[in-house]
């Protein structure tokens, strides 16, 4: 048995910088943390070391990202028309939602913002009461991301205090393929990478601190600080330090994911699809080499033989491959930081991507360990702030995710009975309330979601506001009907003037022919 030749790791009550970080598993969580700290921290900083098993499986199916992701690969020095290249990704501009607020409905939920606030009043205020009177347009012809991607079209454009409403755009890309460039940034700046699968976690004896990891080979890694990238085994947190799960099916109920690829009809979109079907929702991730598509479900409401046809009757394309079915079960770690083991993405909570999240968690948790990053006295101030701002992460995720469930008029299937009757979380059910009387839509510190977000879902679904914001009524109304008309031909032109989604991509990041994985 062999052991790695740095020193064994101090107590916990010394003062002095970490030494040695060991990330367990791979896969985006365990590169993007990798490429991260190792960009950041330097030649000077710990040796980072890096286990995962070609034998694990990667779930890979989290393809879509939301705008923040363009923050981190900027930390990190990813080129973008490179990256979009290398993973051979699309740009994205929102979500359009068929069926979710009834049969034959659809939405869309589009990056940016909506219009320019009037002074103190809000958009969304000002627009509500025009729309009662007749004079405003649907919320969508406010929002260069909306028309664009209804047009198919895409182009960056700058912002402009006299321009068009701010866009907001985030990719669909090969999570595979993104775990190899980061893999490459990684090792570049130093990482380590070790194969084998872990076997045993070795636990101080005096403070139950994780040691040291063991692999199949018989190999002991000791490190000081143990990031948890095991994927839904929880190898670290879960499993050796034994961190309860907060289950959130109640909410959340769907608990299988079938996934499948399928061969390109046409030019790519410039958004994700989710269509809601009779026991949950099917994706569509457009990229530029294939179609991502997936059946998310609860296995109570459907078998998985019937959500296997629905998915493959719901396909544009031919499939590439058999479904490939994954289980999971909506909730969190209790504390994502524990002891000297941080959890990122699946290893600390699982949220279902219907709103393209799983990365951007990812990337809050290492953002905030990179903030945080603890000397090896791990003072446990350090960890109940990390736990309690990405606890607050999980839980606006949570109440946003819920919203699309709950909100809806669908009654034609037990599953949809069951979600719109149920009663939500109180956090959304406040927020519920306080948009029901005046549509007025908040967004408290740092939330992810911003305040279009939660009126692009609140206004898809139909969820109807009894009267107006009053701050709305201090503006003139033939005033606002006027600078509403500029707003939208002012995005209307920005959008004219960008090219076809597929024309923007062959000119400036054309995909080569991906290697095998």
């Amino acid at each position: 048995m062999s052991e790695a030749s740095s020193p064994s790791i101090a107590p916990p009550d010394r003062d002095g910088a970490i030494a040695r970080i060991v990330i367990v598993g791979g896969g985006s969580a365990g590169w993007m943390a990798a490429a991260a700290l190792s960009r950041v921290l330097g030649p000077r900083g710990p040796c980072i070391t890096l286990v995962e098993s070609e034998e694990i499986g990667i779930v890979g199916v989290g393809e879509a990202t939301i705008p923040p992701i363009r923050t981190f690969n900027a930390l990190i020095g990813l080129d973008e028309a490179a990256f979009v290249r290398e993973t051979q990704g699309t740009f994205k501009l929102g979500i359009e939602f068929v069926d979710w607020t009834r049969l034959g409905d659809r939405y869309f939920h589009p990056f940016g913002v909506y219009g320019h606030d009037f002074g103190l009043a809000p958009f969304e205020a000002v627009w509500r009461r025009l729309r009662r009177a007749g004079q405003a347009a649907p919320l969508d012809a406010y929002s260069v991301c909306a028309r664009a991607a209804a047009q198919g079209r895409f182009a960056p454009i700058p912002q402009a205090a006299n321009g068009p409403p701010p866009m907001g755009y985030a990719f669909h890309f090969d999570a595979t393929l993104y775990a190899r460039m980061l893999r490459a940034h990684a090792e570049a700046a130093g990482v380590v990478r070790r194969e084998g699968k872990v076997v045993d976690v070795a636990l101080r004896g005096a403070d139950g601190f994780v040691e040291a990891v063991t692999l199949a080979s018989g190999e002991r890694i000791a490190g000081d600080l143990f990031i948890d990238c095991s994927g839904f085994r929880s190898l670290l947190l879960g499993q050796a330090l034994e961190t309860p799960f907060e289950d959130w099916s109640r909410w959340l109920p769907n608990d299988r994911a079938l996934a499948v690829p399928s061969a390109n009809v046409g030019p790519p979109a410039p958004f994700t699809r989710s269509t809601a079907r009779e026991a949950g929702w099917q994706w569509r991730i457009p990229l530029q080499h294939r179609t991502g598509n997936g059946y998310v479900f609860s296995s109570r409401h459907v078998s998985v033989d019937e959500a296997t046809a629905t998915l493959l009757s719901g396909l544009d394309g031919d499939p590439l491959a058999e479904p490939r079915l994954l289980s999971f079960q909506a909730g969190r770690r209790e504390a994502c930081w524990v002891k000297n083991v941080v959890a990122l993405g699946l290893a600390s909570g699982f949220l279902e991507p219907l709103e393209s999240t799983s990365i951007h968690m990812i990337q809050a948790g290492v953002a905030r360990l990179l903030e945080m990053l603890p000397t090896r006295a791990f003072e446990p101030a350090d960890a109940r702030r990390y736990n309690r701002l990405m606890a607050a992460d999980f839980d606006n995720v949570r109440d946003f995710l819920v919203l699309h469930f709950h909100v809806t008029q669908r009654d034609d299937t037990p599953y949809w009975r069951e979600l719109r009757t149920m009663t939500p979380p109180d956090s959304l059910a406040e927020r519920l309330a306080i948009y029901r009387a005046t549509g007025r839509i908040f967004r408290e510190n740092d939330e992810l979601f911003t305040k279009t977000s939660w009126l692009a879902v609140m206004e898809g679904q139909a969820v109807g506001a009894r009267d107006d914001d009053p701050l709305a009524l201090g503006v003139p109304q033939d005033l606002a009907a006027a600078r509403l008309a500029k707003i939208a031909e002012l995005a209307g032109r920005a959008v004219e003037r960008m090219p076809a989604h597929g024309d923007f991509i062959a000119a400036h990041c054309p995909a080569r022919t991906p290697e095998p994985v």
